[in-house]
């Protein structure tokens, strides 16, 4: 076989779960989280393109993924071709990214560090600009992880442990040299999942120093309130992805800990997002009560 020639499978195999007695309760349960994201999320954006008074840069972060799964295991379509497997790999990992929350986050910062500037630098252009920014950065770079796919050949095994087209677990199955992939892997998971809970990290830093600065202890509390709902998005999305990737990469963790991981982080984070951001603040609330009367 010539350097350029690649062995690539017609198909691959989703194995999810193994040896897990009743775990079509657990398919189950992600499908009835799946209706009701869509329909929070659904009411939340209704709620937003109807009512102008929301049309601000705040609710321009708002986001969600519905990961493929529940055809995959509840109808048993385990098997999908190459080119739609590394399809799926790219839109989980790209809507699964959490930038965004940097970018809330850095809402909150400049909501409580510069009230009075708020509304002239958080602008609607300069939302839609480091939206873009971002979205454009980890298109390039996602593309380019998942186009190194491709340069792998696959000669052994084509059952990948995991729930969707996880990228570990892909390339592993390798049997040329994939040394480049885990690098790039690495770099990813420094960008994607390491800088964004360090920005985030500061921000909140400096959103404490404000607030020690606050004489009364009632509008303390009151700013700091603000922040609660981002924090808990941040703690249920970090908390077990970083946790699943730093065992991943520095030791061994078993494929059905790393898939329900792996599952609760895709899907609980946009479950929770109308619930606990958007939802519990008072515009939108009273803009909701508004359109019911209407």
């Amino acid at each position: 076989m010539s350097n350029a020639t690649f062995v690539r499978p017609a198909k691959f195999y989703i194995s999810g779960f193994s040896d897990i007695p009743h775990v079509e309760y657990f398919y189950v349960f992600l499908y009835f989280v799946c209706i009701m994201t869509v329909l929070g999320n659904g009411l939340l954006l209704s709620v937003i393109y109807l009512v102008k008074t929301l049309h601000t840069p705040k609710y321009m972060i708002v986001t969600a993924l519905i990961p493929k799964v529940l055809d995959t295991f509840l109808f048993d379509n385990r098997y999908i071709v190459y080119a739609a497997c590394l399809s799926y790999m790219f839109f989980v990992w790209f809507f699964g990214c959490s930038w965004t929350l940097v970018i809330m986050a850095y809402d909150r910062f400049i909501a409580i560090c510069f009230p009075l500037m708020y509304h002239s630098i958080v602008t609607k252009p300069a939302i839609v600009g480091m939206l873009a920014f971002t979205w454009v950065l980890l298109l390039s770079l996602l593309a380019f992880i998942v186009g190194l796919i491709g340069r792998l050949s696959f000669c052994g095994s084509v059952v990948i442990q995991s729930f969707f087209c996880d990228h570990g677990p892909t390339y592993r199955l390798a049997c040329n040299d994939n040394s480049l992939n885990y690098a790039m892997a690495f770099v990813v998971l420094i960008v994607i999942f390491c800088f964004p809970p360090v920005l985030i990290a500061l921000t909140y830093i400096c959103i404490s120093i404000a607030l020690s600065r606050i004489s009364s202890g009632k509008e303390r509390i009151k700013a700091f309130k603000t922040c609660i709902s981002h924090l808990i998005l941040v703690s249920v999305f970090f908390i077990p992805l970083l946790g699943t990737n730093i065992a991943v990469m520095t030791s061994y963790i078993h494929p059905n800990t790393r898939i329900i991981n792996s599952a609760l982080t895709h899907i609980i984070p946009p479950l929770l997002n109308p619930i606990i951001y958007s939802l519990k603040t008072k515009e939108v609330l009273r803009a909701g009560w508004q359109q019911k009367a209407a």
